[in-house]
């Protein structure tokens, strides 16, 4: 049996303070507090003597400081992404040049799909588009992060090219297994079908303890995680519910499903439930009738 999915809001960001999570790891949380980043987005330095800097975040005069300032003079040598969504990535281009170190992640930006006749990508600004990596980073590698190494782990889903790293018994899950609230999936940037998929992978692997990029740490990652596929699966089942009742478009579904949502979050609703029509679809679970003034969904 699934165990119950419960979100925690507690956390305390500490913003701009370098808190040690485990030895060679240090978290510094970044000043962009949203309804997409919850308490801002989190920056790790990795390492001892040398580091390696996981997510820089934004390019925020603060948050730079407080990045050098955690750094204590030691040597930075590689900076590495997660993924290129821009709370993530946008002060990556700005370090590798003051510091002269090489940026690493999983190749550049990309969508899970090509755009189809009509349609946009609703997270096109937020993406870092013109990154491009001095190294692509390979699934099941083992890469030096500082004097530590670390396992890379391809999770598309959230975006196509989404990696998560092992660090002991640490997993460093990004944005794909948050522990404050379940991942934004936007079609066509991201994939639920591999985003579910990726989940089935990091469930398998051997690390216990989630730390994400907002918000604070998992216990129990792989427990965590079980819940959060039990969760989309039954999102799942409330969509061919909905449609089943009468709901013929994406925004009848989020009226039907997440009644009485202000509308950052109903907006973050709409990407995500796109995202599930999409999976039911290709399942041939949903017919869906794509024209330009509209989509009508059927069972």
């Amino acid at each position: 049996m699934a165990a119950t999915l419960t979100f925690n809001s507690q956390f305390d960001p500490q913003t701009g303070v370098a808190v040690p999570i485990a030895a060679g790891l240090v978290r510094i949380t970044a000043p962009n507090a949203s309804a997409y980043t919850f308490t801002g987005t989190n920056s790790f330095l990795l390492g001892h003597e040398r580091l390696a800097l996981l997510d820089p975040g934004p390019d925020d005069p603060a948050h730079l400081a407080a990045l050098h300032s955690a750094m204590a003079g030691r040597r930075l040598e590689a900076i590495i992404l997660t993924h290129t969504h821009r709370d993530h990535s946008a002060a990556a281009a700005r370090l590798a040049r003051n510091y002269g170190v090489p940026v690493w992640f999983g190749g550049r930006h990309r969508l899970s799909r090509p755009l189809r006749r009509f349609e946009r990508n609703v997270l096109r600004r937020s993406c870092d588009w013109d990154l491009v990596p001095d190294r692509t980073l390979v699934d099941g590698e083992t890469i030096a992060a500082g004097d530590l190494t670390i396992s890379v782990h391809t999770t598309p889903g959230h975006c196509a090219n989404h990696l998560a790293f092992g660090l002991g018994d640490i997993l460093l899950s990004g944005d794909h297994v948050m522990g404050w609230n379940s991942t934004l999936v936007s079609v066509p940037d991201g994939s639920m079908a591999d985003y579910l998929a990726s989940l089935d992978k990091v469930i398998a692997l051997p690390q216990l303890l989630y730390v994400p990029a907002h918000g604070g740490p998992i216990e129990n990652g792989p427990a965590f995680a079980r819940a959060l596929k039990a969760h989309r699966l039954m999102r799942n089942g409330q969509v061919l519910a909905a449609v089943r009742d009468g709901a013929r478009n994406v925004r009848a579904l989020v009226t039907a499903i997440y009644p009485g949502l202000s509308l950052p979050v109903r907006m973050a609703a709409q990407m995500t439930i796109a995202a599930h029509v999409e999976y039911l679809e290709d399942r041939g679970e949903l017919r869906v009738l794509r024209r330009p003034w509209g989509t009508r969904i059927t069972a």
